[in-house]
């Protein structure tokens, strides 16, 4: 007999309670206020996607989809990330618009998981998209933005980490040569921060002595801008040489912003996008577990939307970002009138002249109260018109 359904949700589904609900819309109202004064315009896009436009040109992995079918027997997804979709606007509904398009969104995204491993399948994203500037001045606004985002919402903290993605691959073409299944084998070590592993798989790599170095060396490309000689010196090619020089070039512009102590460099930072063409970033909040929030430069994922357009961007994990707040839960702002028969109109006229203040007021009668303390507890403020009360708690 098959089990009946009645408390359980589907796989990686989450319901939100009021508490974190809270949280979760004062935290998105700070983050949208920050990307509104640099400038950006919020937009939305369908939940639903076609599989042929978005679901495919998306850097999540096919097995991850939300897929159904519509009356007409197409292949729809639940969009899996934001980037994709606000492409497909960008090369269509706002191609003739003036360029640089400096565009925002809020919303929920989809990613199917195979077991519970706590990852959620629907979660909030926060995040910006500027579109049609392929400069270091577009990297450095939109890294600048993420830090001042953050900040907003009172997260101090953090870290943003940068890489280049064009100093890694051409980094392993040159020592490589075309032999890609070896590059993705190392790259999805280094995807994984597994460099035990890393080390391991180059040990046993049939190169040449000096090349299984030059591998492991790789690895010592973190931290500040020191790091810059270290990774010319590294250098094999013009590519990587040219990788080195626009993250120099970024850091000095971040540095005109202010924000470069929260910086960090990594060269071997590899992202789970797929369509990231150049400068990539992620950023890590310390008693989080997970990625805060991460973005970059993808060069390409335009001109598949028939748009010969660059574009960069970020976004923030909302519900990892009230995680990493973490504040304790306490008294949500609401005033209580609390009423008995005798009571009832002069509760109504208070609780109407809170409420013109802008006050969020509850009216509740006593009868209805199981545990008056503990009700009382759930509020900031409680007014007692009962002829047990006459009392005002604050």
């Amino acid at each position: 007999m098959v089990k009946r359904l009645m408390f359980e949700k589907p796989l990686g589904m989450r319901d939100t309670l009021p508490f974190f609900y809270n949280q979760k819309s004062k935290a998105r109202q700070q983050l949208s206020n920050a990307i509104l004064s640099f400038g950006y315009s919020f937009m939305d896009t369908p939940i639903m996607e076609y599989h042929e436009t978005v679901g495919k040109v998306s850097a999540t992995l096919d097995q991850q989809l939300f897929k159904l079918l519509d009356q007409q027997g197409h292949t729809l997804v639940l969009r899996p990330d934001m980037t994709a979709p606000i492409a497909r606007v960008a090369a269509s509904q706002l191609k003739d618009a003036e360029f640089p398009l400096r565009l925002a969104y809020e919303g929920p995204v989809f990613r199917a998981q195979q077991t519970e491993g706590g990852k959620p399948a629907q979660f909030e994203q926060v995040g910006t998209e500027l579109i049609g500037d392929h400069s270091s001045y577009g990297d450095a606004e939109v890294i600048a933005l993420l830090v001042e985002s953050l900040k907003q919402t009172g997260l101090d903290d953090f870290v943003i980490t940068v890489g280049h993605i064009g100093y890694v691959k051409a980094f392993f073409t040159d020592l490589l040569g075309d032999d890609e299944d070896t590059i993705e084998y190392l790259l999805n070590y280094l995807y994984r921060k597994n460099y035990v592993g890393y080390r391991e798989a180059v040990k046993e790599l049939s190169v040449s002595k000096d090349k299984k170095e030059a591998l492991l060396q790789l690895l010592a490309l973190k931290g500040g801008e020191e790091i810059f000689e270290s990774s010319r010196s590294l250098a094999r090619n013009q590519a990587c040489m040219q990788a080195v020089n626009e993250l120099k070039q970024l850091y000095r512009l971040l540095q005109q912003y202010e924000v470069e102590k929260y910086i960090h460099f990594d060269l071997n930072l590899i992202s789970h996008m797929d369509y990231y063409t150049g400068i990539l970033f992620e950023g890590y909040a310390p008693n989080l577990g997970a990625l805060l929030c991460n973005g970059g430069r993808y060069d390409t994922l335009l001109p598949s939307f028939q748009l010969s357009a660059s574009a960069t961007g970020f976004a923030v994990h909302l519900e990892r970002l009230v995680e990493a707040l973490n504040e304790q839960e306490s008294g949500d702002g609401r005033i209580g009138v609390i009423v008995d028969d005798d009571s009832y109109g002069q509760g109504l006229k208070e609780a109407k002249r809170y409420r013109e203040d802008g006050q969020a007021v509850l009216l509740q009668h006593v009868d209805q109260i199981p545990d008056l303390q503990a009700f009382k507890a759930e509020l900031s403020e409680t007014i007692d018109f009962t002829k047990g009360g006459g009392e005002r708690d604050e």
